[in-house]
């Protein structure tokens, strides 16, 4: 896999969210408003770029047995960071976010891609994928936060849009909106794979992190590929 398919790979055909189902309690919680799915998504980004740097550059000095302890406590220390920084640059998008910010050390999405790609692969590679993997996720969150807020509230980003010509919908921000639009979005999305064709599994899969890549018959040739330094 070449470093154009590592980067675009989790933008559609493995997105965390809408692919892989990856990290949807965040997602749900939090894209009642577009401008909150935005600002999830960058931490969710800055974090995943920076752990993956580390752990690939760290990959062959961390000992197999405490690999896993030691990611959390590379992730929690660069969460802890983009934490205060988000609180000293943009409070009111802290105040949004609450809980969900400092829990994105428990992110499934950070942590997989750190076992099922950081930790096996190089510097260059391993940033491509974490760059790739966290706009997927704040695309999916943006587009969940935009339909939300605009049907629920009538408004986006703060400016009214329809609140004025039609009734918001106040379910839409809420839990059941919130898993309607989830559903939409997944079947929109497995609608646009199927119409951009079979992957070209000629290099490896492309279903490495997936946790149902087992189960799948899309993944019956070989595993991905470590790509070489």
């Amino acid at each position: 896999m070449n470093k154009l398919q590592t980067f675009t790979k989790g933008i559609i055909r493995e997105n965390p969210v809408l692919r892989l189902v990856l990290g949807t309690c965040p997602a749900l919680a939090v894209s009642t408003e577009a401008v909150n799915g935005i600002g999830m998504g960058i931490a969710a980004t800055v974090v995943l770029v920076l752990s993956n740097t580390i752990i690939s550059l760290l990959r062959n000095v961390i000992p197999d047995k405490v690999r896993i302890p030691a990611y959390i406590t590379i992730i929690a220390g660069l969460v802890t960071v983009v934490q205060i920084v988000i609180k000293a640059m943009a409070p009111s998008i802290d105040t949004a976010l609450g809980i969900y910010l400092p829990l994105i050390v428990v992110n499934c999405i950070i942590l997989g891609r750190a076992e099922a790609y950081a930790a096996k692969n190089p510097v260059v590679y391993s940033i491509l994928d974490g760059l790739g993997m966290g706009i997927g996720f704040t695309l999916a969150l943006l587009c969940m936060g935009i339909i939300r807020e605009l049907l629920g509230a009538g408004t986006l980003f703060g400016i009214t849009i329809t609140a004025n010509v039609i009734a918001p919908m106040t379910i839409m921000v809420m839990a059941p909106g919130g898993f309607f639009v989830f559903g939409i979005l997944i079947a929109l999305i497995n609608k646009l794979e199927k119409k951009l064709g079979p992957v070209d599994r000629s290099s490896g899969s492309a279903c490495a992190g997936c946790p149902s890549a087992d189960m799948c018959g899309a993944n019956e040739q070989a595993p991905e590929k470590e790509v070489e330094a």
